[in-house]
């Protein structure tokens, strides 16, 4: 079922706002441990994939859950999404989806 919302999701958005606008820049907001500690997936995204995507960043809120923040070319909160019931593959495919690229190579890569 998880795969299927993914999959909506990424068939709508594919990259643009819901008023057209592309998505400039986006930001995963979430606790560092606490909950995020019970996240395996989400957490290994946060901290391995998320610093190889272009115009991302990591925002350290504690107690927060895991959400991944979307912002227009005004640098105004479009979206925004909860990472917590996702796989960390299924938080890729959301990513690149909105229309964020993979750029940077990860250590393993080298």
């Amino acid at each position: 079922m998880k795969g299927i919302c993914v999959i909506v999701l990424m068939g709508i958005c594919a990259g643009v706002s819901a008023s057209g606008s592309a998505y400039v820049h986006a930001i995963v907001e979430s606790c560092s441990g606490c909950s995020l500690n019970r996240l395996p997936d989400v957490k290994q995204f946060i901290f391995e994939d998320l610093p190889l995507y272009d115009r991302t960043e990591f925002k350290h809120i504690q107690g927060a859950v895991p959400e991944l923040v979307l912002y227009d070319k005004n640098n105004e909160e479009v979206e925004r999404l909860q990472l917590s019931r996702l796989t960390r593959e299924e938080c890729n495919e959301l990513l690149q989806a909105k229309g964020f690229a993979r750029n940077k190579r990860s250590k393993d890569e080298i």
